[in-house]
């Protein structure tokens, strides 16, 4: 078994299929456990500090065949008779170890609550009324709640398939439940406490009578519009401290979750919520900025793997708070995931960052005064110019650090050539004030 030849992401899994099942590895069309109707599937999990599991990943289940899913319904589809009931096999990855001593943390069975089913059904007709429409190369994961279009292929250059209804190659797909919902399954497997959670969705009954979470959520939010802040909390009987959560947490109170739970649809679907405030005149001041990114991840990571690219294709929540005499009032709201041709955008920016990390070349000059001298930060740090993409270089995101404070730094892969150093400051990706003006609020 020590020359089993199984390297590498996935293969944990056929050493599963193979010598403990006693099954050749496959890409049937069926499940795994014909006789029972059961597929197998094994993912990494990580260990969050209090001692809970955490998926590491989304849960890819089968590929997306466009050329026949146009001519399914989901109760037929290959799709459902593949994964309707999952033997679930949760393991701690470490690159360290080889796969024979990974160690199996958790393991059960998966079959779909119903009001998740509802909206699993939902997402795949979604999915394939994108694929019907000719738009195959357009899907995103932010199409759609719990379960996923993921990309699935070794290189961008090998996972172009056909597709149906336009001559466009698309990438190709998988059916995926998104890390959000594997993390709801570990929890109830784990038996871990759910208290933390508060649910939009009340009953099936909503879902059954075929109202989307979107026309659900917005609904909620609608007898709002108009409300200024503090009147929405006078109505919910709420005292909210004044700080940067102030907003997300009234919408979040709007919507009838107490403020120190997390909304569970929204977790399980990783939908994040954006509160964003307008100024009278329409504009929006304040670009959205995304965590901190490490130098030496997208160093060595593909754009097809990035966190950057999982963010493009991401389903956010906009609530819109505008400025009326000094005070903000609830303007509107909406769900939105980037379109196709903005997705392509932010690629190029992060190829640019990445080419920058590459050649060593992040920092330009020191910033000067009118006299030439170098300008110093309040902190009395000498403010740095680099080469990271600007707000200026694209209408859609740039580069730029969070804080004004230099001194919080990264490891850099290489040595910057100016600076002579192995460290920069930290920098994250934010999306244009503008861009989120124009292409979200306006719209």
């Amino acid at each position: 078994m020590e020359n089993h030849g199984y390297k590498g992401k996935g293969n944990f899994g056929q050493i599963l299929e193979k010598f403990y099942f006693g099954y050749e590895p496959n890409s049937k069309a069926e499940a795994d456990f014909v006789q029972v109707g059961m597929e197998l599937k094994s993912t990494p999990l990580k260990t969050l500090k209090n001692g809970d599991y955490r998926s590491k990943e989304r849960l890819v289940l089968n590929i997306i065949n466009y050329l026949e899913v146009h001519k399914e319904n989901f109760e037929e589809s290959s799709f459902w008779k593949k994964n309707a009931h999952l033997l679930l096999i949760f393991y701690l990855h470490d690159k360290e170890k080889d796969i024979l001593d990974y160690l199996i943390k958790l393991v059960d069975d998966w079959e779909y609550p119903n009001q998740d089913l509802l909206i699993i059904k939902r997402d795949w007709e979604t999915i394939n009324q994108k694929i019907k429409e000719g738009k195959a190369h357009e899907l995103s994961e932010g199409d759609t709640f719990y379960l996923g279009a993921c990309t699935k292929g070794s290189t961008a250059e090998k996972s172009l398939r056909n597709q149906p209804f336009n001559e466009v190659k698309a990438k190709q797909r998988a059916y995926s439940l998104k890390q959000g919902y594997v993390n709801h399954i570990i929890a109830n497997i784990a038996q871990e406490e759910q208290a933390v959670y508060g649910k939009i969705i009340e009953s099936t009954e909503v879902l059954e009578n075929n109202i989307s979470i979107e026309d659900l959520v917005i609904s909620k939010l609608v007898p709002f519009y108009g409300n200024f802040a503090r009147e929405i909390e006078n109505n919910l009987n709420l005292e909210l401290k004044k700080s940067y959560q102030y907003f997300p947490s009234l919408a979040k109170a709007v919507l009838g979750v107490e403020i120190d739970k997390e909304i569970e649809e929204f977790k399980k679907a990783d939908i994040e919520i954006k509160a964003i405030r307008v100024e009278e005149n329409n504009s929006i001041v304040q670009s959205i900025s995304f965590p901190a990114f490490k130098f030496e991840q997208i160093y060595e990571e593909s754009w097809r793997k990035s966190e950057l690219k999982d963010l493009t294709e991401k389903k956010f929540l906009f609530v819109f708070f505008k400025k009326n005499n000094g005070e903000y009032f609830l303007d509107k709201a909406q769900f939105w995931n980037m379109p196709f041709k903005d997705r392509n955008e932010v690629r190029r920016i992060w190829l640019k960052t990445k080419k920058t990390i590459q050649t060593g070349s992040i920092f330009k000059d020191y910033a000067l005064d009118k006299k030439g001298n170098i300008r110093y930060s309040k902190k009395g740090n000498p403010i740095r110019k680099n080469n990271l993409p600007k707000l200026k270089d694209s209408n859609v995101c740039h580069v730029r650090p969070h804080g004004s404070d230099s001194t919080f730094t990264y490891p850099l892969p290489i040595q910057d050539k100016k600076l002579k150093t192995m460290e920069y400051s930290k920098q994250c990706f934010w999306f244009n004030a503008n861009y989120v003006r124009d292409e979200i609020y306006l719209k």
